[in-house]
């Protein structure tokens, strides 16, 4: 009786720690710093790769790479930016900032878009046990903004 109550004891000590190994795995796939590459909405073609990282306690996010067709710019600048931005290379510049974690998702930040030049609050969150993320950009509230899926970068 000793002995099969030590097995069950032995048994729930595996399973909480196998558990608490999954929640350690699952949480190091949820975080979204890495690179994300971003899908066009029009064509669903590559458009960008986008380097998340942490600074400070908060997400950031540059343009490390851009999918050009072989007509295009191969290094365009922001000439729709405004302040500082203007005219300045898009390739390395910072378009997502001061994101904090809030429960599953990271928000407060902004994200800026080169094409327009507009900047809008923003808000991740990391789907798909860490193969896609959700990207919000809005103005005022979320419920009016356009929401775009990236994919992690191999």
């Amino acid at each position: 009786m000793i002995a099969s109550r030590w097995l069950g004891l032995a048994a729930l000590t595996v399973l909480f720690a196998s558990s608490s190994f999954a929640e350690d795995a699952k949480a190091d796939t949820a975080t979204p710093v890495g690179r994300w590459t971003t899908i066009d909405d029009e064509t669903k073609k590559p458009k960008s790769v986008i380097a998340i990282y942490e600074e400070n306690g908060k997400l950031f996010g540059k343009i490390e790479k851009l999918f050009r067709e072989p007509n295009e710019e191969q290094n365009p600048v922001c000439d729709k930016c405004e302040g500082a931005l203007k005219d300045k290379p898009i390739l390395g510049m910072v378009i997502l900032q001061n994101l904090k974690k809030d429960d599953d998702e990271w928000t407060g930040g902004t994200i800026m878009d080169p094409a327009n030049g507009k900047t809008y609050k923003c808000k991740i969150a990391v789907e798909d046990g860490g193969k896609k993320l959700k990207v919000r950009g809005f103005i005022g509230i979320s419920a009016f903004g356009r929401t775009q899926r990236w994919v992690r970068a191999e």
